[in-house]
């Protein structure tokens, strides 16, 4: 089965999330984890460390099916990746990075 690559997308508020982490040397090991697991949703949406599956308390903008993806696992306040695909084919935008709920 051929793996399907994605152009990731961030929204504005996703955005400033990862400014944070990045600047904040004591989140250097999240921006890390969350950084890998961008790489991977970039080019399989498949793999298992994501353990991705739909998140159904919230929806994209235009009614889209919103997904929650693994960027820490067994680890207190683990933090996440909120997405949906689109807006277009090929292309996923990203719409929060954060502790768990």
């Amino acid at each position: 089965m051929r793996k399907m690559k994605f152009e990731l997308l961030f929204t504005d508020h996703a955005k400033e999330q990862m400014r944070e982490l990045m600047h904040q040397k004591a989140k250097k090991s999240v921006f890390k984890a969350v950084a890998k697991v961008l790489g991977l949703m970039e080019t399989d949406l498949r793999h298992p460390s994501l353990n991705t599956h739909k998140y159904s308390e919230i929806e994209g903008p235009n009614g889209e099916d919103v997904f929650e993806s693994y960027a820490q696992n067994r680890t207190p306040g683990a933090y996440r990746i909120f997405w949906h695909y689109g807006p277009d084919k090929g292309k996923i935008t990203i719409i929060e990075i954060c502790h768990h709920p």
